[in-house]
């Protein structure tokens, strides 16, 4: 996926910065947190010692939800092997392929993020209910399944098929638009979805799709207006760069006082979070195409970083993926912070992957060493996350440790 061409001006404004790095003032000398995960055998943790500035440059990975969707929208390819390059190596994208395999496609890691599924003879309706039930984007396979034999196991079976009409979602929601899209690319008839989520995650779906021979109107906006094919064939597509990864590690320099680059990013799907970094007092700019520096190294001449409100909506509004990160930023910032979760009615328990990568955050900048506990959650979302961070200089380590609790 080709990224826009890089502007020759850096984005608005910064505030300056006085010297001292911030700290929370309530963080202990040791601080542990263990995140909420199935019984295992093992459990591994991250040691995390606060207090060290970063720099240097970060490869972002291919998005985890749009390559979740493009996985699952390979099974709409009846003719031909898809090639999907860019897919993040993780344990939601392998258990992905494992439902995928479970419905007869065939599924081959060809090395460096490269993906081929051959869905030419999925004959099954029925995927593993396993696979499916570990991650909520196992559900994406029921619209493909559905479309090619006019059942799955959860559907009524319809010997004639899916037929094209109009759907009006009362709420713009990822996976309802996702799963409608891919049933309709191979629908009869036209399809017109409209209060359709435009998360860019949503647009590469379609882009694949279309590759792949669908008709799709309308990708990143409201309204998607979907004619029908009999038949998909196989195609070669790059996954989009992860913007809730760029993101992390956009508040991993905020949280620490550090200046950072990373590449390859899509800088208008950043754009809210630049908007609340920049209103933090953060000075961002793109320096060259698909590569942005985020400095928030404290200056001689001003203030420290500032708080600010912030409220999660749909795209283009604040992603909640990145609620919990900038929660952790805030506890660091100047004056009073607003936060207000208006997506998601659990993100606020923090007991996710998003969470975890939070807590990192947090322990990062905190005084002394910070444990972090549950890690096969932050290994869901992001990709080689503790080697990335040892690359910018963070001191953190992965232990393995017995569960406390069996």
């Amino acid at each position: 996926m080709a990224l826009a061409a890089a502007p020759s001006t850096p984005f608005p404004l910064s505030f300056s910065r006085k010297p001292p790095l911030v700290t929370p003032s309530a963080a202990a000398s040791v601080a542990r947190a263990h995140l909420e995960t199935p019984a295992l055998a093992s459990d591994h943790k991250l040691v995390v010692s606060g207090g060290r500035q970063l720099s240097g440059h970060v490869h972002i990975s291919g998005s985890k939800n749009a390559a979740l969707a493009v996985l699952a929208g390979s099974l709409c390819c009846a003719a031909g092997p898809a090639v999907i390059r860019g897919v993040p190596d993780l344990s939601d994208t392998r258990t992905m392929a494992g439902v995928l395999r479970s419905v007869g496609a065939r599924v081959e890691e060809a090395g460096g993020g490269e993906v081929v599924v051959d869905a030419s003879r999925v004959r099954s309706v029925e995927p593993s209910p396993d696979d499916v039930g570990r991650i909520r984007a196992g559900f994406f396979v029921l619209g493909p399944l559905v479309a090619r034999h006019g059942k799955v196991r959860i559907c009524a079976a319809n010997s004639r098929g899916l037929i094209g009409g109009r759907f009006h979602l009362d709420y713009p929601s990822v996976g309802a638009t996702e799963t409608l899209m891919m049933a309709a690319s191979m629908a009869e008839g036209v399809s017109v979805l409209s209060n359709v989520a435009r998360e860019p995650e949503v647009a590469d779906l379609a882009q694949f799709l279309v590759a792949c021979g669908a008709c799709i109107e309308g990708a990143g906006t409201g309204t998607l207006v979907i004619t029908g094919r009999k038949q998909l064939h196989g195609a070669e597509f790059t996954i989009a760069p992860d913007r809730i990864e760029a993101g992390t590690f956009m508040v991993a320099a905020a949280i620490t006082r550090s200046c950072i680059s990373l590449s390859p990013v899509i800088p208008y799907h950043l754009s809210s979070m630049i908007d609340k970094l920049s209103t933090a007092g953060c000075r961002i700019t793109q320096r060259g195409p698909g590569i942005l520096e985020i400095s928030a190294v404290p200056t001689a001449t001003g203030g420290d970083l500032q708080g600010f409100y912030l409220k999660t909506s749909p795209y283009p509004g604040f992603p909640t993926d990145l609620q919990p990160q900038f929660m952790a930023l805030l506890t660091t910032c100047n004056g009073s912070s607003i936060v207000e979760e208006s997506v998601f009615e659990n993100r606020m328990h923090h007991a996710d992957l998003r969470g975890g990568a939070a807590l990192v955050l947090a322990g990062m900048a905190a005084e002394g060493v910070t444990e972090v506990g549950g890690v096969a959650h932050i290994d869901r979302g992001y990709e080689n996350f503790e080697p990335k961070l040892l690359s910018l200089g963070a001191e953190i380590r992965r232990e393995v440790t017995l569960n406390s609790y069996l």
